[in-house]
């Protein structure tokens, strides 16, 4: 398989686990009484929708380019808490809505291809995504599983807007609510500021592939048997 099928193959699974993402946070949040993603036409599965131009498109395509892995995130599905009855746990099942829903994807993907992986087993042949149609479906399950994983534990990080900060408030009192609203805004200076400087700070130290090896790795050897 050449590298430009790879990608176009790569690219193909990372749509869908995004949408899906972003889908399933409007959906449970329109489940607890509010309506802004219906009404903003964000429950669409139309992947047009949800598309942010740098995180969607740009930011891929430089990856691509630049030859470091393809990754990128969709447009925010707009929520208003102020509809939620109770704000803390509207918050943090909104919030987890949409790593349960990568965990799902992930579990089902693996469960596929395990299905595939029957017929060469009881013949005695392998799998070859270069030459056969089963080989080429087995590595396209394998890889959406691996980007679910990879969206549910990154997104898990409780840095704002990452979703783990969504479950943060129902362990704070009404005082530490307020005071993290008031340095919630400069969360996502402080997520790059920790991306761009903690190579730095610690060079030769990957906390991002080590949390992923910890976390993404295992769950794929559960998962998919490899």
């Amino acid at each position: 398989m050449s590298d430009w099928m790879l990608d176009i193959l790569h690219l193909a699974m990372f749509i869908p686990a995004i949408v899906l993402h972003e889908v399933s946070h409007g959906y449970v949040s329109c489940r607890l009484g509010d309506p802004t993603a219906k009404m903003k036409g964000r429950l669409s599965l139309n992947p047009i929708k949800h598309m942010d131009p740098f995180g969607t498109v740009l930011l891929p395509l430089l990856l691509w380019f630049s030859g470091g892995p393809v990754f990128g995130y969709a447009k925010p599905v707009p929520i208003n808490p102020g509809y939620y009855k109770d704000y803390r746990k509207g918050m943090m099942l909104t919030g987890l809505a949409g790593p349960a829903t990568n965990l799902v994807l992930a579990l089902a993907a693996g469960l596929l291809s395990r299905v595939i992986a029957l017929g060469p087993l009881a013949t005695g042949t392998e799998l070859d995504p270069q030459f056969t149609l089963l080989g080429w479906l087995w590595y396209a399950l394998y890889f959406f599983g691996q980007i679910n994983l990879v969206l549910m534990f990154f997104n898990l990080i409780p840095i704002p807007p990452l979703d783990g900060s969504r479950v943060l408030p129902i362990f704070l009192s009404d005082r530490a609510l307020m005071k993290y609203h008031e340095i919630e805004r400069y969360g996502i200076l402080v997520f790059f500021g920790l991306l761009l400087l903690l190579p730095r700070l610690l060079p030769g130290v990957d906390l991002i592939g080590g949390y992923f090896r910890l976390t993404v790795y295992p769950l794929m050897r559960v998962f998919f048997g490899v």
